[in-house]
């Protein structure tokens, strides 16, 4: 395990980066989910699952606050008008916070100086439950060579010392590669769904195995003379007479648009290098290395095999967006680990 002892809270958030929320959800033995918004969190309570579900980004107004008292939801106290929200709210049951810091995003989290008088503001409020959790961000923790989560974890650790209160860090980069930030309970978000979440490695170089393989199958083979142009545009030309396949699968689908000439798939297990510009239904694959090439043959876009870190660094992007990106005209077939 990459947190022993540790409490997990599994990002869920974004359908689950793109996995399905209450699917990821429901095959998950986590201890908490977090989400990112009061809607996903309520999917999951009307899909049954009982566990504690925090909303990461908090409540955006007030009358969502009957909401999570009803349904048990946590919430992350990151503003001071939360705090007021709070105070002045009068709830059937208590609802249950953690205390956001901002230790060095700079994005959501209350300032070093006003988070302890924000903690005991919390204390005293009768819709407040007992037991007030800290958490914070990590804003560089993929860049292992960077001193700045030592400078985030000491300002965290400076404004909780001596305070009660469990206390969460680590994101998927904290739990692989900063164990000092794992504290009581750990966020994984990427690590969860077998990418990496550092800026310098791939997914098999941290252990972790893809849960999605994104792949569609050959629908045409065409042979085409030097010198003729592919796709819009026509930004490719052939350097010589070769057969080009035609994989269905676009933008349209969530594969980047913007993956230029070069950026590999896998054709019955084997790369091959797409060429000319992606379109919303189509990509087209050089298969002069796949004489063997025929209709019907499966085109891995990214996973199992070819990782989708590698697909994200050609197309200038980050694994996230592309897990994030399939659309929903893409078929799901979930097969079990062991299948």
């Amino acid at each position: 395990m990459a947190a022993p002892g540790r409490q997990v809270a599994a990002a869920v958030k974004a359908e689950a980066y793109g996995h399905g929320l209450t699917r990821v959800a429901q095959a998950l033995d986590a201890d908490a989910f977090a989400v990112a918004s009061l809607e996903e969190a309520l999917t999951l309570r009307e899909a049954g699952i009982d566990r504690p579900i925090l909303l990461l980004e908090g409540v955006f107004e007030a009358m969502e606050l009957p909401l999570c008292a009803r349904h048990d939801l946590l919430i992350a106290v990151h503003h001071p008008e939360q705090v007021v929200m709070l105070e002045r709210a009068r709830l059937e049951r208590r609802v249950r916070v953690w205390l956001k810091i901002d230790s060095g995003m700079h994005r959501l989290g209350l300032e070093a100086e006003t988070a302890q008088a924000a903690f005991q503001r919390l204390r005293n409020c009768p819709a407040v439950a007992p037991g007030i959790g800290w958490m914070s961000h990590l804003a560089r923790a993929d860049e292992r060579d960077c001193d700045y989560t030592l400078q985030q974890l000491q300002t965290f650790e400076t404004v909780t010392a001596g305070l009660p209160g469990e206390r969460s860090l680590a994101n998927s980069a904290g739990i692989l590669g900063w164990p000092q930030t794992h504290f009581d309970w750990v966020r994984p978000g990427i690590m969860l769904y077998g990418a990496s979440p550092f800026v310098d490695s791939l997914a098999t170089a941290e252990d972790l195995r893809p849960v999605m393989t994104f792949h569609t199958r050959l629908i045409s083979i065409k042979r085409l003379r030097k010198g003729e142009p592919i796709g819009y545009g026509g930004t490719w030309r052939c350097p010589e007479d070769l057969d080009v396949g035609v994989a269905a699968a676009g933008y349209g689908d969530g594969y980047p648009r913007h993956a230029p000439s070069g950026t590999p798939v896998l054709l019955n297990g084997r790369e091959a290098p797409l060429i000319g510009r992606v379109s919303m239904d189509m990509i087209t694959v050089d298969l002069r290395e796949h004489p063997e090439a025929r209709l019907a043959d499966r085109v891995t876009l990214w996973g199992d095999g070819l990782p989708v870190e590698r697909i994200a660094q050609a197309a200038g992007t980050i694994s996230y967006t592309l897990l994030c990106s399939i659309t929903a005209r893409v078929r799901r077939e979930v097969i079990p680990a062991d299948g």
